[in-house]
Protein backbone atom coordinates (compact mmCIF):
# COMPACT_ATOMS: atom_id res chain seq x y z
CA UNK A 1 0.00 0.00 0.00
CA UNK A 2 0.81 3.32 -0.27
CA UNK A 3 0.01 4.43 2.82
CA UNK A 4 2.74 2.34 4.56
CA UNK A 5 4.80 3.45 2.06
CA UNK A 6 4.55 7.19 2.80
CA UNK A 7 4.49 6.13 6.92
CA UNK A 8 7.87 4.09 6.52
CA UNK A 9 9.45 7.40 4.64
CA UNK A 10 8.12 9.90 7.31
CA UNK A 11 9.76 7.92 9.78
CA UNK A 12 12.62 7.70 8.08
CA UNK A 13 12.68 11.09 7.94
CA UNK A 14 11.91 12.01 10.85
CA UNK A 15 14.83 9.44 12.22
CA UNK A 16 17.21 11.98 10.04
CA UNK A 17 15.98 14.58 11.10
CA UNK A 18 16.53 13.81 14.55
CA UNK A 19 20.24 12.63 14.56
CA UNK A 20 21.07 15.55 12.91
CA UNK A 21 19.59 17.13 16.13
CA UNK A 22 21.20 15.02 18.17
CA UNK A 23 24.82 15.60 16.15
CA UNK A 24 24.23 19.38 16.44
CA UNK A 25 23.85 19.01 20.29
CA UNK A 26 26.92 17.24 20.81
CA UNK A 27 28.81 19.15 18.19
CA UNK A 28 27.93 22.17 20.38
CA UNK A 29 28.25 20.38 23.96
CA UNK A 30 32.03 19.76 22.88
CA UNK A 31 33.08 22.92 21.15
CA UNK A 32 36.33 24.64 21.71
CA UNK A 33 35.54 26.81 24.97
CA UNK A 34 37.89 29.56 25.65
CA UNK A 35 40.59 29.06 28.59
CA UNK A 36 39.01 30.88 30.72
CA UNK A 37 35.63 28.94 30.58
CA UNK A 38 37.27 25.97 31.05
CA UNK A 39 39.62 26.79 33.88
CA UNK A 40 36.10 27.83 35.81
CA UNK A 41 34.65 24.51 34.78
CA UNK A 42 37.46 22.73 36.59
CA UNK A 43 37.78 24.82 39.14
CA UNK A 44 33.83 24.52 39.81
CA UNK A 45 34.57 20.24 39.99
CA UNK A 46 37.77 21.33 42.10
CA UNK A 47 35.56 22.57 44.87
CA UNK A 48 32.53 20.76 44.91
CA UNK A 49 35.07 17.86 45.24
CA UNK A 50 36.95 19.58 48.04
CA UNK A 51 32.97 19.64 49.66
CA UNK A 52 32.87 15.95 49.46
CA UNK A 53 36.31 15.26 51.06
CA UNK A 54 35.15 17.52 54.13
CA UNK A 55 31.99 15.85 54.27
CA UNK A 56 32.92 12.22 53.54
CA UNK A 57 31.19 9.44 55.30
CA UNK A 58 31.60 5.85 55.52
CA UNK A 59 27.93 4.59 53.66
CA UNK A 60 26.40 4.00 51.02
CA UNK A 61 24.82 7.07 50.39
CA UNK A 62 27.87 8.84 49.26
CA UNK A 63 28.05 11.00 46.25
CA UNK A 64 30.54 10.65 43.73
CA UNK A 65 33.18 13.38 42.45
CA UNK A 66 33.04 15.28 39.86
CA UNK A 67 34.76 14.63 37.00
CA UNK A 68 33.42 15.64 33.47
CA UNK A 69 35.15 19.15 32.70
CA UNK A 70 38.72 17.21 33.45
CA UNK A 71 37.87 14.35 31.24
CA UNK A 72 36.47 16.99 27.84
CA UNK A 73 39.42 19.01 28.49
CA UNK A 74 42.13 17.37 29.41
CA UNK A 75 43.81 17.30 26.01
CA UNK A 76 43.32 21.44 25.77
CA UNK A 77 44.52 22.40 28.73
CA UNK A 78 48.11 22.48 27.95
CA UNK A 79 48.26 26.16 28.41
CA UNK A 80 48.09 25.91 32.03
CA UNK A 81 51.77 24.33 32.09
CA UNK A 82 53.15 21.16 33.06
CA UNK A 83 53.08 21.20 36.86
CA UNK A 84 49.70 22.36 36.88
CA UNK A 85 48.85 19.27 34.53
CA UNK A 86 50.08 16.91 36.81
CA UNK A 87 48.70 18.07 39.80
CA UNK A 88 45.46 18.13 38.00
CA UNK A 89 45.77 14.57 36.62
CA UNK A 90 46.66 13.22 39.49
CA UNK A 91 43.60 14.71 41.17
CA UNK A 92 41.16 13.71 39.04
CA UNK A 93 42.90 9.91 38.78
CA UNK A 94 42.69 9.85 42.41
CA UNK A 95 38.79 11.10 42.44
CA UNK A 96 38.14 8.50 39.57
CA UNK A 97 39.36 5.50 41.25
CA UNK A 98 37.13 6.84 44.61
CA UNK A 99 34.53 7.09 42.19
CA UNK A 100 35.16 3.39 41.18
CA UNK A 101 35.36 2.02 45.09
CA UNK A 102 31.64 3.94 45.67
CA UNK A 103 30.35 2.10 42.25
CA UNK A 104 31.69 -1.18 44.09
CA UNK A 105 30.29 -0.23 47.42
CA UNK A 106 26.99 0.40 46.17
CA UNK A 107 26.75 -2.58 42.94
CA UNK A 108 27.64 -5.08 46.70
CA UNK A 109 25.50 -2.88 49.04
CA UNK A 110 28.88 -3.14 51.01
CA UNK A 111 30.41 -0.18 52.83
CA UNK A 112 33.22 -2.28 53.49
CA UNK A 113 34.94 -0.82 49.81
CA UNK A 114 34.67 2.35 51.28
CA UNK A 115 36.78 2.11 54.16
CA UNK A 116 40.09 1.51 51.66
CA UNK A 117 39.18 4.82 50.33
CA UNK A 118 41.87 7.05 52.14
CA UNK A 119 39.71 10.28 51.42
CA UNK A 120 42.62 12.62 53.22
CA UNK A 121 45.03 12.05 50.19
CA UNK A 122 42.54 13.98 48.26
CA UNK A 123 42.82 16.93 50.25
CA UNK A 124 46.45 18.09 49.29
CA UNK A 125 46.17 17.86 45.07
CA UNK A 126 42.75 19.40 45.22
CA UNK A 127 44.21 22.36 46.97
CA UNK A 128 46.94 22.63 45.02
CA UNK A 129 44.98 22.21 42.04
CA UNK A 130 42.42 24.93 42.90
CA UNK A 131 45.12 27.53 44.06
CA UNK A 132 47.07 26.97 40.80
CA UNK A 133 43.97 27.53 38.51
CA UNK A 134 42.91 30.48 40.58
CA UNK A 135 46.66 32.22 40.44
CA UNK A 136 46.46 30.97 36.07
CA UNK A 137 43.03 33.59 36.53
CA UNK A 138 44.36 36.11 38.15
CA UNK A 139 46.96 36.17 35.96
CA UNK A 140 45.47 36.31 32.43
CA UNK A 141 42.04 37.20 33.29
CA UNK A 142 43.11 40.32 31.34
CA UNK A 143 43.99 38.72 28.19
CA UNK A 144 41.21 38.85 25.86
CA UNK A 145 42.02 35.47 23.49
CA UNK A 146 42.16 33.83 26.79
CA UNK A 147 38.52 35.49 28.76
CA UNK A 148 35.66 33.93 28.73
CA UNK A 149 32.55 35.58 26.80
CA UNK A 150 31.87 38.99 27.32
CA UNK A 151 28.57 40.21 28.10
Amino acid sequence: MDLSGTAINILIVLGIAFLIVINLFIKSRHQARKPAEMVLGLLSEISHNQKLVADFQFHLNVKKFKTESWKINKTKVDFLGQPLLTTLDTAFGMAESFNHDIDTAKKYRSTGYLTVISIDKLKEPLAKSKQGLEEWLQENTEKPQLAGRQA
